[in-house]
Parts: structure tokens; sequence; C-alpha cells
């Protein structure tokens, strides 16, 4: 049989005709439909030929390409090395010959591993097989004998890199699932979420490429759960309460034990995602004016979703619906939650199987092996860090101070963050999980080794928090809780900026999540912005992406303009705003909407009063600034966080803040 396919087509169409057809009968039907495809170029694009083994047919005269030539298989000449490439092959390195294809006459052969190279593709003959040349140029591979069994080595160092691997694709593959399952704009298209490994203790193994902030405090919600609520197989327990382990109430955490067929327990999956409306005062539940967490949304104290396999939706629909702030779209919410849990069934499937190939222990060895190693790789860090105390004080846009020292000696590694601001006033009341996962974060940059950030780095690493607004007191009555909702976002990421200006690492980058949330009672919409990146002592920073604490992606406008009462006018880099040094800050963006339906808005945001700072010489970075644009054309400077009633035909101009530049600030070209 024979398949032809042609280029010139988004799809090419393919041309199949029976065993015992010739490339000419394809040829033929070819030209009846010629017609259509007049003025086109007609190159081949795939030849492929299929049939039963014959030796006495193996000589068969082929039609080539444009059905004129004719190949004769022939076997008796070898081939001339006269090239060699370095290739890993049977868990070796061997030098391996390489042919290139304009070289070879008809007739030669070639025996596997080899290469054979053209201007458009590279072919591998594997070992055991053979290939060879006929008249037209084209090859023949036929199998000589049977492939010899592969060489492995059974290393730790290969054992260890393979299950890294493995771990790192369970919770990828845990991410796919949670974004093909949702349906919410902001969990599918922002792609806002979270998946993470972590091992039978609560401590963080493996995350996918997700969300910082979420990733460092999952460990610690998963262990503050654990001393309270038991998980046995079927179990899967979700919340959104700060008091244990959360972040801001519209990230909602949800976490399975997953055991082998032998009833051990392998370690625990979870994900966090973030759900754009979920009750509060105003819409898109990060009200910039609550007085207590209450006000923010529906707080969901540990609740099992599920218990021993048995769902549990049905009280968690009653607490979105009745709260005293509820949910706007209790369904959606349902509808991610159901995604959420799709995922984490996903990554306890693949686990088991994982157990059951390769034996449980050997699997929660490998566990415990990546998390040595990435102590073994921080510490060799720390050996060349100068000891010392290493200080820093950064303020918040409306004064709040954050500082911190970093205590460096043989003994210890310590962040002491005494001298913080006792409260706030607001919502950027953060939580322990956040500094966790700040801490986390910037020692994986310290380390800067390709491996996947997880709690062994913190193994020789003393955190001091006292009672500040990093580490505010909650009760079980959400209305005596402070409220936190821009900590999540906002103190997070100036958090980082404290400790990279305090070790010196780089320059400040935009230092918010430019956070813009808008809606109605019939809709919710809620965005992180991208900014300008600080720049380093080897590289100046990238413009107009998403940095440290927040990964996110940006809704397609097409999506936007389809879902929302919005016309989004303008999304251009901010050309200039990055602080200058012998390496520059990069830009920050210009974002411009126009509202067609009344709407609240809310804004968190910071860098509107200082801008972002620039390292041992470079400038700062230009400060962030809002517009609104009002119908009678007056314009209203907004402030860094700010609630405000928008009517048809009213437009909001964000402008994000750039990054500092690095180093003496001579003009850099």
């Amino acid at each position: 049989g024979l398949v032809r396919e042609r280029f010139g087509t988004e799809h090419p169409a393919r041309e199949e005709r029976p065993p015992g057809a010739s490339l000419r009968d394809l040829q033929r039907v070819r030209k009846r439909g010629r017609a259509n495809r007049a003025g086109r170029p007609r190159h081949l694009r795939q030849l492929r030929a299929w049939g039963e083994h014959d030796d006495e047919r193996a000589g068969r005269l082929l039609d080539d390409a444009d059905g004129a030539a004719k190949i004769h298989l022939r076997r008796d000449q070898g081939c001339e090395v006269r090239a060699t490439i370095q290739s890993y092959v049977q868990s070796e390195w061997q030098q391996i010959p390489v042919f290139r294809r304009e070289d070879l006459a008809a007739g030669e052969f070639m025996k596997g591993p080899a290469l054979v190279q053209d201007a458009f593709s590279t072919m591998c003959i594997d070992l055991g097989w053979k290939a060879i040349v006929g008249d037209m140029g084209t090859l023949r591979l036929e199998r000589i004998c049977a492939s010899p069994p592969e060489k492995r080595s059974d290393g730790p160092s290969m054992q260890f890199e393979l299950f890294t691997q493995r771990f790192f694709s369970l919770v990828k593959e845990s991410g796919f699932m949670l974004e093909r399952v949702s349906i919410s704009t902001n969990v599918k298209e922002r792609l806002d979420f979270s998946c993470a490994l972590l091992d039978a203790e609560g401590a963080l193994i493996v995350n996918a490429p997700h969300i910082p902030v979420h990733l460092g405090a999952i460990g610690l919600c998963v262990r503050k759960l654990l001393e309270e609520y038991p998980m046995n197989e079927g179990d899967m327990v979700v919340t959104n309460h700060p008091a244990y382990g959360g972040s801001h109430l519209p990230d909602v955490t949800v976490v399975s034990p997953a055991f082998a067929t032998s009833g051990e327990l392998l370690g625990y999956v979870a994900n966090r995602a973030h759900h754009a409306e979920i009750g509060g005062i105003r819409p898109g539940s990060m009200p910039p004016d609550a007085r207590h967490l209450g006000e923010e949304g529906v707080v969901i104290p540990p609740t099992y979703l599920y218990r021993r396999g048995e769902a549990r939706f049905e009280a968690l629909e009653v607490l979105l619906s009745h709260s005293t702030y509820p949910s706007r779209n209790p369904k959606d919410n349902l509808a991610d939650l159901q995604a959420q849990a799709a995922a984490n069934r996903k990554g306890i499937q693949t686990l088991a199987r994982l157990a059951d190939a390769n034996g449980a222990q050997t699997v929660k060895n490998h566990m415990i092996a990546l998390k040595e190693h990435a102590a073994q790789l921080l510490a060799k860090r720390l050996k060349v860090l100068e000891y010392g105390n290493y200080k820093a004080e950064e303020s918040l846009d409306d004064g709040t101070l954050l500082k911190v020292c970093i205590h460096h000696s043989k003994q210890r590694f310590q962040f002491d963050f005494t001298g913080t601001k006792l409260s706030h006033e607001g919502n950027l009341n953060a939580t322990p999980a956040i500094v966790n996962s700040v801490i986390l974060y910037v020692l994986r940059l310290l380390v800067s080794d390709s491996i996947p950030m997880n709690e062994g780095l913190l193994q020789q690493v003393e955190v001091v928090l006292p009672r500040c607004l990093l580490n505010p007191p909650f009760s079980a009555d959400p209305e005596h809780c402070p409220p936190v909702v821009g900590g999540n976002v906002e103190t997070s990421q100036r958090l980082v900026d404290l400790l990279l200006k305090a070790l010196r690492l780089a320059g400040c980058s935009q230092g918010t999540m430019n956070n813009v949330i808008f809606g109605n009672e019939s809709v919710s919409y809620y965005e992180t912005v991208c900014g300008g990146v600080g720049a380093t002592n080897e590289h100046s920073g990238a413009h107009a992406i998403h940095s440290h604490m927040t990964n996110t992606a940006i809704t397609d406008p097409e999506i936007l303009e389809m879902r929302y009462p919005v016309r989004l006018h303008r999304f251009a880099i901010r050309k200039g705003s990055g602080g200058k040094g012998d390496y520059s800050g990069g830009d920050g963006i210009v974002r411009e909407f126009e509202f067609l339906a009344p709407v609240s808005l809310s804004l968190l945001t910071q860098h509107r009063v200082e801008g972002p700072y620039g390292m041992l010489g470079g400038h700062p970075g230009q400060t962030g600034r809002q517009q609104w644009i009002k119908k009678d054309g007056r314009t209203q400077e907004l402030d860094s966080i700010c609630g405000v009633e928008i009517s048809p035909g009213e437009r909001l101009i964000l402008e994000t803040p750039g990054g500092g530049g690095y180093g003496n600030a001579k003009e850099n070209t």
C-alpha cells in the first residue's frame, strides 16, 4: 500500500491506494485533482510504503517521487566513514559515524548506531539495524539482528535523576488536568493555580513551575491540617483559612493522601487555585476596604471534600451560597473544585503506579534523597557566602516598615524579622505560610542550580518571626481576624524585595502584582499584570513579565472582551521605565481598559510612591501609576490600594513599575 501527502494546505491531504498499487497509480489520482490547486507548488511531504515481507521482492523496482527513475537495492558494499560525533548510546559515550546524505552512493549501506543528515532532517539508525542506499538516494532500513539488551546503570545518580523527573512529571500532569477540567477564566486561561507533591510528613518535595507564593505555603498548610484532620485513603480536605497555612481566601487548597496498592502511605498531593469570586463585600473577593477577614469572602474551615471516597460537595455548596457575604458564582466555585479534585486523583494514581513499578520504599527513599540534595546544594552555596549580618528595610507605599536581618555564621543561617511593624490597618497583613514561600523562593534563587523547589532548602534555616503583620493572630471567628487579601499578593512581593536587597542579589523588580479586580452581580474578573524585572550583575532585566511570587498568564484579549463588559484599548511596553545602570532594569507596561457596563473596580498595587530600588549604584525603576478617565474627560489619579465605582464609557490606564538597574548608572547601550 502507498500513502502520499502534499504541502500547500494547513492539513495536508492524504492519498491512499491499496496494496499492490504503484506510485504511478498514485500520480494518476493526483493529476485528476490538480485543477483545484492551480499555481500551488507540488512538493512531496511524505512517502510511506507498507506490505508483507518477501525476500524475493526485496529488489523490487519502485518509482521515485517524480515517477521517472528506478531504484535497485544492493547489499554488497559498505560506506566510508568520514565524520563522527560523540553520543550517549548503550549507557556509555561512543563515537558515532555521521553521513551526509548527498555523499551516499547507490548500493552503499551503513550499520547502526549511525546518523544520516541532510539539509532538512537527521535520521538515527539504531543498533541492530542497517540502512541501504537506493539509486535515487532513498534509504531502506532493515533489521540485521535483535538489539542487544540495553546496558543500564543503576547507579544512584541516574536513579536520582529518573525519579526527580518522574515526580516532576506527576505534578505537571496534575496541572494539565486542572487546566483542562476547570471552567473559570482565572484557572483555565490565567493558570492561577499550583500543584505539588509532598512526602508522608507533609514536606514539599516537588512542584510544577506554577505560582511561587502558593508552593512554599502548601507544605505548611498540609502539616497544619494533619495536626487536626487525619486523612485516610479516599479522603480529600479543602480549606482557604489563613490559620491553616492559607494565604488569602480566593486561594483554595485541596489536599489528598496518596497510598500504594499495599496500603502504605506514600505522601500527599495538593493543589491551590485562585477562585476569582468567593464572596466578600466587593465583586472579585479582594476588597481594598475590608475591616476583617469575614468581609473578604467565604471562609472555608478545613472540610472533607471527600470522605473515604464519598463526595461531600453539598455542605460546601451551602457554605458558599449562604455565608454572610456569599459567593456570587458558587457554581463556578464547585466546578473548579471538581477540577482540583480530578487533578489530585491524577497525582494519586500516578504515584501509586510509580510505587507498584519500583516499590513503595524506593519511592519514599527518593523523596528523602531529593530533600537532602537540596540541603546539600544550599550548604555548598552558603560556604562561599561571606559570614555576617545582612540587613535591609523596605517600606510599603503607606509607610509600613518591613525589616529583616539575615544572620550567617558557621552554625546558622537565620532570617529574623524583628522590627517589622506589629500590624497593618488595611489588608496587607500576611501569614507565616507566605513568609515561608518567600524564604523558600529566595533560597532557590541563591542556590541557582536546576532543582525543584522543595523544603530540603529549609533544613539548615532558622526563622525568627515575632508577632507582627507577617504573623498576625487568627481566631475561629472571621470577624475577629485581620484582613489578609493584599498580604498574599503585595506584601509577599515586597518581602522578596526586602530579602534580595539584604543579600544584594539583584535590583528590585516591579515589587507588585498590580492586581486589577472588577465585576458586578453577574461577573467577576481578576488579573495580575506584568512589569519590569530588576537587573543583576550579569544581565539587564526583562521587560513586561511576571516576576518572583507570581507566575500567571494574562488573559487573551479576545477572551477578556468576549466574556466581560470591557474593551482593551492598549497593552504595550512602557518604554524607558526601567532604571539605568551597567545593566538596566526591565520596562513595565501600559494597559488601558474601557468599561462597557457599571462595575466595581478594585486595585491592589505597590511601588506607586517610591520606585523599585537599583543595586550597587543602579538607578531605580519608575513608579507605577493608575488613572481613572471619567466620562466628562476628567482624569483622577488613583491610590495604590483603592476601590471605585465605574460607569460605562469610563477608562482605567494602568502603568506598571520598571525594574531597578544594577551597577554604576552610566548610559547603557
